[in-house]
């Protein structure tokens, strides 16, 4: 049951992340003018769509990793592969995004990092930074004593969630931001609720559904991967089978078909 409710959650995440960056696309190419690579406003177009893209839904998909039931049995490694690089492309795309918003401001005289938003979205970033960083050579690198990662993981994990929800911070202040900027117009000021800022607000409702499922899943004790030493279901069953097939091959009557899947078996456990 516990395993049926996770891969929903995954279906319908995938779903809203998917929905969120297609809102915030179809947000900047309909109602502010599309993209471009030349300083003007169309360049800042990039900044949301790829915050959203990285610090919102890769992050919060990276963050994921270690809760697939998959990485719960077999060498961890490669999950730590794919956790890192997944943190890396959020990263890299989260770079480009602030890039994005320098140069535009940078080329229409616009002051940097004096509002909340800014301030929010930078402490952001650089703490996403730091914990890349520290995961990567603390973690991933075979350097660090057990004693030092068993003291650095609950940090870690805290960090990831907190930077997650100052992304979700981040992306809510920017869209509102935005709309006070570009709705001041008297004849569709925000405040009337016109298309664009209802469509806006569900973007911004969307990020925070989002980024609260993960939070979830993260925190559900019942989905997190097991200490080792600590078997879980999964584990037992495999481990029973395991068991059962080498009692048979040893014995002899284990047929070909059934000892090409035993093999197969011995090579996930």
């Amino acid at each position: 049951m516990a395993l049926g409710c996770f891969y929903l959650s995954c279906l319908v995440l995938g779903s809203l992340g998917s929905m969120c960056i297609l809102f915030t696309t179809y947000w900047m190419q309909y109602w502010r003018g599309g993209f471009a690579w030349d300083g003007s406003l169309h360049m800042f177009n990039w900044h949301p769509v790829l915050m959203v893209s990285g610090l919102v839904v890769l992050y919060g998909a990276a963050s994921l990793v270690y809760r697939l039931p998959a990485s719960w049995v077999g060498p961890k490694l490669p999950w730590k592969l794919l956790h890192a690089a997944l943190h890396l492309m959020a990263f890299i795309l989260t770079v480009v995004g602030l890039v994005a918003v320098f140069q535009f401001h940078s080329h229409s005289k616009i002051a940097h990092l004096y509002s909340l938003h800014s301030w929010l979205g930078l402490t952001t970033v650089v703490l996403f930074a730091c914990q890349w960083f520290l995961g990567f050579a603390v973690f991933l690198l075979p350097w660090a004593s057990l004693w030092l990662r068993s003291f650095l993981k609950p940090i870690h994990v805290f960090f990831g969630a907190s930077i997650l929800s100052l992304s979700i911070a981040s992306v809510i202040s920017g869209i509102n931001e935005k709309l006070f900027f570009s709705l001041k117009n008297v004849t569709r000021p925000y405040s009337s609720l016109p298309s664009e800022a209802v469509f806006a607000n569900t973007t911004g409702l969307l990020v925070v559904a989002f980024g609260l499922l993960v939070l979830y899943v993260l925190l559900a004790s019942s989905w997190k991967r097991p200490e080792p030493g600590i078997l879980t279901d999964r584990q037992v069953w495999l481990s029973v089978t395991h068991s059962s097939v080498g009692q048979a091959r040893s014995r002899g009557r284990l047929p070909k078909k059934d000892l090409s899947l035993a093999k197969k078996t011995d090579h996930v456990v």
